[in-house]
């Protein structure tokens, strides 16, 4: 069945508070997909991935310090979110088809020596496309995240998040933005995180996100992550944990990979302080600042 798509209009998107980058395209499954791309072009990228119910807008404090510092900064707003394409049935939406989308991404602009900064669902979603594809992967920067794979105890604020998603009928994006803040957010902020979803027709994405996440060992997706689990096991390459100190979702989650990947060991892992869940949001100069030191402390071998 061919899915059916909706397209937030551009007007949208016009006087963004901070938020004035250049767009660009690229297909992948038919759909488009939007993302900033800032910075030297023949620089190794950094690949900022948001989660739910974010977009790219959630970077845009980073986005200008990566790319200063010589970066490629890439934030691409993944399928049914920002600017991208947005299937309009819910089960259009599968893990699966999030990570064959963001794979074919990274091939479409044929990405290599990448530098991985994710968080929420696009630690999901990252941190399966760089265990299945280490190849393109120089770098990973895990910011309040995690790769649940049914085994993992998921907190209970987790839960009465993932059935307000599918039972209310009111879903406020901004609002939700808000929540997983610590600090009041301007109201022009709150409507910008909005913008993308002007009616419920656009949201099916934002609400189906929560119900992919593995519960259960059985879930469709649980192989899959314990796979990605066990590539992590064996991943050598520099691996940071970044996380925020007030996240009630995913605080303490990186003791989970400090010293499961191989990687972790010798990093300055960082904890901000002062931030909720979209540490990005609150924190996005002092993320960036890490992600720069991380990367410069860890230069790729010129023969690479």
């Amino acid at each position: 069945m061919t899915m059916k798509t909706v397209r937030t209009p551009g007007e949208r998107f016009e006087n963004l508070p901070d938020f004035d980058f250049g767009e660009n395209y690229a297909e992948v499954d038919g759909m488009r997909i939007h993302y900033i791309d800032e910075g030297p072009r023949d620089a190794e990228p950094v690949l900022m991935l948001h989660g739910e119910p974010s977009w790219s807008y959630l970077y845009r404090h980073m986005i200008p310090p990566i790319a200063d510092a010589g970066l490629r900064a890439i934030a691409p707003d993944l399928i049914g979110f920002g600017k991208s394409d947005k299937p309009s049935r819910r089960t259009d939406y599968t893990y699966e088809k999030h990570v064959t989308w963001m794979r074919q991404f990274l091939e479409s602009l044929d990405l290599n020596r990448i530098t991985l900064v994710c968080q929420d669902w696009g630690s999901l979603i990252g941190l399966r496309v760089a265990a299945e594809n280490p190849d393109r992967f120089a770098r990973i920067v895990l910011a309040n995240g995690g790769l649940p794979d049914g085994s993992q105890q998921m907190p209970p604020i987790f839960h009465i998040w993932r059935a307000f998603s599918k039972w209310s009928p009111w879903f406020p994006i901004g609002k939700i933005i808000q929540y997983g803040t610590v600090a009041e957010l301007p109201g022009a902020v709150v409507a910008a995180y909005d913008a993308p979803f002007p009616s419920a027709k656009y949201k099916a994405g934002a609400r189906q996100f929560p119900r992919l996440v593995p519960c259960t060992p059985d879930d469709p997706a649980a192989s899959a992550n314990r796979a990605a689990w066990k590539k992590l096991g064996e991943w050598q390459k520099p691996f940071l944990t970044s996380f925020s100190n007030r996240d009630p979702i995913t605080r303490g989650a990186d003791k989970a990979f400090v010293g499961h990947v191989p990687g972790t060991n010798g990093q300055a892992h960082a904890t901000i302080k002062n931030a909720g869940h979209f540490l990005q949001e609150e924190k996005g100069p002092e993320l960036a600042r890490v992600v720069i030191d991380f990367v410069q402390a860890n230069p790729i071998h010129p023969d690479i």
